[in-house]
Order: structure tokens, then sequence, then C-alpha cells
């Protein structure tokens, strides 16, 4: 089979980013004034999809991308970074997170959305370059509590977030959440809603400068749920770039 042409491949990728934008903004116009939240926008979610296809998508204007295998991201950012050095985008780490791979991290990135205890956040403190801007965190919550799923439960979110406000490279932003798969769309609400109200839980102990803004929720499937009940990041990829080889990784398939 035939390669698509790059002028293609950028072409249908901005047409699939302008319906996934489309949906957002659409959803947007009749949520709920969420003070303190910021807006919703959208996070591409590149994971298993080579420096090329992000290139092409950053044509259309996005910036913000998320990627889950530490190595894999960190060839293709800076892949990118030599093939466009003024191009400025921006670079999430939504994926689990091993002790032995935050320095990579810590180094390339400029937000991790999968922080679930101390001990990594201490590292990505200590590893990040002083010259770099704080990282910007996100706490992972199991906010479905399932067993097979990484973050902290709903109640343990203050005590961790006043502790990762002391560590100075590092700036928290929000939650991130991956609820449990369902069809019903009223359960779906609920376990969005509910982060949400885990937020502003955590912020009611947290300084007014430590307030946090983010929400982390929902992907390809349900992001219009996610957005009326205040994410401000969509994970979202399949919508994007379409079906994915998933590695053999602990919740690899279930970040965007």
């Amino acid at each position: 089979m035939q390669a698509r042409p790059p002028t293609e491949i950028a072409f249908v990728l901005q047409e699939a980013r302008d319906k996934v934008i489309a949906r957002i903004q659409h959803a947007a116009s009749t949520r709920a004034d969420f003070t303190g939240l910021a807006s919703p926008q959208l996070l591409a979610v590149s994971k298993t999809f080579p420096a090329e296809s992000v290139l092409a998508l950053a044509q259309s204007g996005q910036r913000d991308f998320g990627e889950n295998y530490v190595q894999e991201a960190v060839e293709k950012l800076i892949a990118c970074r030599q093939a466009n050095p003024a191009l400025d985008l921006c670079w999430h780490f939504i994926g689990p997170l091993q002790s032995n791979k935050t320095r990579l991290v810590a180094e390339h990135f400029d937000w991790v959305h999968s922080v679930d205890r101390l001990k990594i956040a201490q590292r990505l403190n200590e590893q990040r370059p002083p010259e770099l801007h704080p990282l910007q965190i996100c706490i992972q919550v199991n906010i479905s509590k399932e067993s097979t799923k990484s973050g902290i439960q709903a109640d343990e979110v203050p005590e961790l977030a006043l502790a990762l406000i002391k560590l100075k490279g590092l700036k928290l932003r929000g939650l991130m959440a991956i609820p449990q798969a369902n069809d019903d769309p009223s359960a779906q609400t609920s376990a969005f809603a509910a982060l949400r109200e885990c937020l502003l839980a955590a912020n009611r102990v947290l300084g007014p400068d430590d307030q946090m803004d983010h929400l982390s929720m929902g992907m390809s499937a349900d992001l219009e749920l996610a957005v009326a009940q205040g994410a401000s990041w969509l994970r979202v990829g399949t919508a994007i770039f379409g079906r994915r080889v998933v590695q053999s990784t602990t919740d690899a398939d279930s970040t965007n």
C-alpha cells in the first residue's frame, strides 16, 4: 500500500482535530460556570504514533500532546524539536510512572498527570532542572476504586496535595482520573462529578496561591460528559489519530 503524502496526513489530522474541538466547544457552551476551573481544551494523545504525526497535527495549531511511554515519548519529542526548533509544543506525561523513569520525565516534560504517591513527586522535584519552569502536576485519583487502576483514593487527596505544594520544583495544578468504563452515561457523569468535588474539597485546605484549577478527565467517547462536569484537559487520541496498537503496559489502553 502506497504511503500517504505528508500534506494529506496533515489534512486528515486537522479535519479530525476540528471535529473534536467542535465537540468540546459545543459541550462547553452549555455547561455550568465552574468558578476557578480552567476552560476545557484538547490534549492530543499521540502515544504509539510517530513524530511525523505530531508535527502534522501541529500544523493545525495543536500544541498540547499527551504520552504514556517514557522512552518512546522522549525519543519522539526530541525528534520534533530537531525537526522544528521554533515549534513550541507542550508535552504531558499521562501514563503510570515508575521511579526509574522519573529523571527523563523531569527533564523533558511540561506536565505530569499521573502522580499518585509522594515518592514519585519528590524524585520529580529533585530531578527537575533548575533552569526549567516548575513541572505542572496533577494527582491521579482512582475515582472508581478499581483494583487494577493506578491512583490514590479520594479521601487521600488533601494530604498529598499539602505535601506537594512544598516541593518548589513542582506546581500542583489539578486532578486526573480514568473512570471505570461504563455504557451508562449517568455512571460516567457521577464519576466525573466526584472528581470535581474531590478537587473542591482539597482546595478548601489549600491556601489561595495553591488552588488547583485543572481536571484531567474525559476521552474520545465521553468528552461531552466530562466537559459538563468541569473537565479542562480532554485526553483524546483515537478520535484524532485513529486506532493504535496497544502496548502491554498497565493502564496503557485507558488514558484516552
